[in-house]
């Protein structure tokens, strides 16, 4: 097999990247993947002979086969779903446990699940902090189909678990019986391996020692890393705890010298080798990262080097892992791997070596700014240095500890971890904003790659390299400056939030969304997460390309927005906040909201709002608790809008009894409240868009329909987030 793989006729790289192609136009079903796949069909025809494109054709169709095969087998699984689940069998290793709520994974009939519970005492939360063994429970609880995304470039969660080979969760409404079992499955005790070592860990060793030791030793962090998490992804330096080539490389080599002193031949070691990947791989969860690099170590045990290794490893995660290249951990690893495949063999001491971090910080700028839309400078130097230190001193470091603690925990390094997450924190304070890319088109991101691809291999060539250059900075320009108009009403779970811009650049933001109000909890049962704003707004924006924001106008004094506010004062440069006369007054509201340090000033009714060439007008009206929201109308292109902010529709056409929208843009923000089918009877809209807060339950009233209101109603609940493009009309986009 081997040889026949050395001696395959055409280079190993191109059968490789021909695969990716028809890898992505199989899964994806896109357009561009099955052109380009085709594209290089044609080359091969021209490049090679006709006895060698037949049996490059008859590789294609065999793993063509296979794409097709695990595709229907995806399809199979999320269409016959389970009804009941009643046995669970739990992986240890994937229990999280934050606050009261408890998360794992579970098998079930052959079937993996992503199961939740809220812990009832914090006796049965520290039981479950400390379970390590294999588990058996009985439970009753509801099943239900995970979300998919609900807003552009928003996380789909729905699509990352079936990456996982999940297709249903679970949310466990009692556990009936909880029993210790055993188990012949590799991949079970190793997951119960893995957990032992975490529990080890955070039993004998001090925060934030230990977070350090189970992210590099075991690649797991827990939500208490929360904080510096952020801190180490806003630097962009976070992939420095994603297990890679350098701790593979580190434990391969230390497993070898070990046999060797034992006096085992480099033959007998090769074997053993793969026995050890295994359960290094059970140990740090099966990790994309991880297993390809294993698998290039594995393969260079044979000979195959530089390109041959990294193809042969392509083909293979083909085989082992078909949905590897459906996330992103897998697509970013194996596009570092290849940029130091292909750029290794010229470094040369350290100034070898700072080129080659530019090249590869330069090189994965498209996929980073396709995943997450921005890129932190400061990474290229900050990668740099801190790679050292935990490659080359916190690794070896934490391992030999790790070791000694079955003997004695060694404890007093805490301080050095102490040290560096202040230093972490203090750079952190210095550095600035990442840049805003925005999240480029498949076809920009292929155009992206191409160019610098070329750069490269005209690197000596500056008349070729210049004109290349400028044509990399025109395609990030198009990204980040899309030259089109566009109103955006985003899906944010809780409260509203309308983003608008203009071909010019001019930017306004109504609104920011709510924070989810929560009861009042004791310590035990507090939870770390993210706000709407991080999970929503702040990711769309950043893919859209906004780094600044020029207006932000608050139509009500909801104090529930002001956390919010505060988080894209740090995210985004503003550049004022404007709010209604009514809110100035109140003094608690402004003083936490000057905690953003913008100018904050009042729009008054009849101020105008400037945009698309043309302008919204400002009013306020009052609803039945009395309070104040403003309300903005006019005509922006070819329709008028109307956004009604929390103001009860009576109340609006009360105070103004004339006023007919073609686009009507309202909050269902409470549970009683129900449209008003005279009022849009009034209004006249076409269009009727509503935010809807997902957590409270509404009730239409009986026999309210799309007919009776003679328009057409978008909600956020079932459409997820609706934006309005155009240059010179408007069209209508959603999610869903």
């Amino acid at each position: 097999m081997l040889q026949w793989i050395r001696r395959f006729p055409i280079p190993k790289i191109y059968l490789s990247f021909l695969l990716l192609w028809l890898y992505y136009a199989i899964f994806s079903a896109n357009f561009l993947a099955l052109f380009g796949f085709v594209f290089l069909l044609v080359c091969l025809f021209f490049q090679f002979p006709w006895k060698t494109v037949t049996k490059v054709l008859l590789v294609c169709s065999l793993f063509g086969s296979w794409f097709v095969f695990q595709k229907w087998q995806q399809e199979e699984a999320s269409q016959h779903l389970v009804n009941t689940v009643d046995t669970v069998r739990i992986l240890p290793d994937t229990i999280k446990v934050n606050g009261d709520s408890l998360s794992f994974r579970g098998k079930a009939d052959g079937r993996l699940f992503q199961i939740y519970y809220k812990l009832q005492s914090e006796a049965e939360k520290e039981k479950f902090q400390e379970l390590s063994e294999l588990h058996e429970m009985v439970v009753k609880g509801k099943l239900a189909s995970p979300q998919g995304a609900s807003n552009f470039a928003g996380f789909d969660y729905r699509n990352y678990l079936k990456t996982q080979g999940i297709y249903q969760t679970l949310t466990i409404s009692e556990i009936v019986e909880l029993k210790q079992i055993s188990s012949w499955d590799i991949g079970e005790n190793l997951s119960s391996l893995r957990r032992k070592a975490v529990v080890w860990i955070k039993r004998n060793f001090p925060d934030p020692m230990r977070n350090y030791m189970t992210g590099l030793l075991l690649g797991h962090l827990d939500t208490d890393f929360e904080e510096m998490n952020e801190l180490y992804s806003s630097l962009g330096i976070i992939h420095l705890f994603a297990l890679s080539g350098m701790q593979v490389g580190f434990f391969m080599d230390a497993f070898k010298k070990l046999l060797l002193r034992l006096g085992l031949t480099q033959e007998k070691f090769k074997w053993l080798a793969y026995p050890f990947s295994l359960v290094y791989a059970g140990l740090t969860g099966f990790s994309a990262s991880v297993i390809r690099s294993l698998l290039q170590k594995l393969l260079a045990q044979h000979g195959f080097k530089s390109l041959d290794n990294f193809a042969l490893t392509i083909i293979i995660l083909f085989l082992i892992m078909p949905n590897f290249f459906l996330t992103a951990g897998g697509v970013l690893s194996c596009a570092y791997a290849f940029i130091l495949t292909m750029t290794g063999e010229e470094v040369a001491g350290i100034k070898g070596l700072v080129r080659e971090s530019c090249i590869i910080s330069l090189g994965i700028l498209p996929i980073l700014s396709f995943y997450f839309s921005e890129f932190q400078p400061w990474s290229i130097l900050l990668t740099f240095f801190f790679s050292f230190l935990f490659d080359m001193v916190l690794l070896p470091l934490l391992s030999i500890l790790f070791c000694l603690s079955f003997i004695y925990p060694i404890t007093q390094f805490n301080y050095l971890f102490e040290w560096l997450e202040n230093i972490i924190r203090y750079i952190s304070q210095l550095s600035t904003r990442p840049l805003v890319f925005g999240q480029p088109s498949l076809w920009i991101l292929i155009l992206l790659l191409i160019t610098l691809a070329l750069i490269y291999d005209y690197r000596k060539n500056l008349k070729k390299i210049s004109m290349l250059v400028i044509v990399a900075i025109s395609l990030f320009l198009v990204t980040k400056y899309p030259m089109e108009n566009e109103i955006t009403v985003l899906d944010m779970e809780q409260g509203q939030s309308i983003f608008l811009r203009d071909m010019t650049g001019k930017t306004i933001l109504l609104d920011v969304g709510e924070k989810s109000e929560r009861d009042k909890k004791e310590a035990w049962q507090e939870r770390i997460s993210s706000s709407n704003a991080e999970r929503s707004l702040i990711p769309y924006l950043k893919s859209r390309g906004v780094a600044k924001i020029d207006q932000l106008v608050l139509t009500t004094s909801d104090t529930k927005q002001l956390d919010h506010v505060l988080e894209i004062s740090k995210a985004f440069e503003l550049e004022e906040i404007l709010v209604s006369e009514e809110t100035l007054s109140k003094r608690e509201f402004m003083d936490k909201l000057k905690k953003s340090k913008v100018k904050v000033a009042a729009i008054k009714t009849g101020q105008q709002l400037f945009i698309f060439g043309s302008s919204l007008e400002a009013f306020t009206s009052q609803n039945s608790d009395k309070k104040e929201s403003m309300v903005l109308y006019g005509k922006l292109l070819n329709q008028t809008f109307l956004v009604t902010g929390d103001i009860e529709d009576k109340f609006l056409t009360k105070s103004y009894p004339k006023l007919q929208a073609d686009i009507v843009i309202t909050h269902q923000q409470s549970s009683n409240k129900k449209t008003d089918v005279e009022v849009f009877k009034t209004l006249q809209p076409k269009i009727t868009v509503m935010s809807v807060d997902k957590k409270k339950k509404f009730k239409e009233r009986n026999g309210e329909n799309n007919q009776e209101l003679g328009n057409s109603i978008y909600k956020t609940d079932q459409k997820g987030a609706i934006r309005f493009k155009g240059w010179s009309s408007w069209r209508i986009e959603t999610v869903r």
